[in-house]
């Protein structure tokens, strides 16, 4: 769940453009996906991101992210909605997410287990707490290989 340099550049440099235009910017991925480079811009506003949404934001950045050059590699860019359920990858996500039902993926085994369900209780900087089973875990954000939130239909 480590969040590289290149996102966080890419990050600052796009966040108060996007929220000029009326958005929220929730988080910015950078990865390799088989033989290429990805960069993903998910965004937000209250009434829900559309396909329109995703073009006007796309325009808006591109001039932008050209200028700066913040990723010497070919990539490409992908702008897209959060989502119903909402990956978790940084402090202020799971903060959001207190009270609600999320998923927590781990690199390895606590307490016999990998995967925890429940309702997360508290969230800081460096660790959760979430009940799972009707028992408080409490999982260090390093231990977390994913974690989302779980959308009820």
């Amino acid at each position: 769940m480590a969040i590289n340099n290149t996102e966080s550049k890419v990050e600052q440099l796009l966040k108060e453009p996007i929220e000029n235009l009326g958005y929220r910017l929730y988080d910015v991925e950078y990865e390799k996906q088989g033989k290429e480079f990805h960069l993903i811009i998910y965004i937000e506003k209250e009434s829900g991101v559309d396909l329109l949404d995703c073009e006007k934001v796309t325009d808006l950045i591109n001039p932008i992210l050209d200028q700066a050059d913040p990723i010497k590699e070919q990539y490409f860019l992908e702008v897209s909605s959060s989502g119903v359920e909402k990956k978790l990858r940084k402090p202020k996500h799971f903060e959001a997410q207190i009270g609600n039902k999320i998923e927590v993926n781990l690199f390895t085994k606590l307490n016999n287990e990998k995967c925890f369900v429940g309702v997360l209780k508290e969230a800081n900087e460096e660790e959760i707490v979430i009940e799972h089973n009707n028992e408080n875990v409490k999982i260090n954000l390093n231990q977390i290989s994913s974690a989302k939130s779980i959308f009820e239909w």
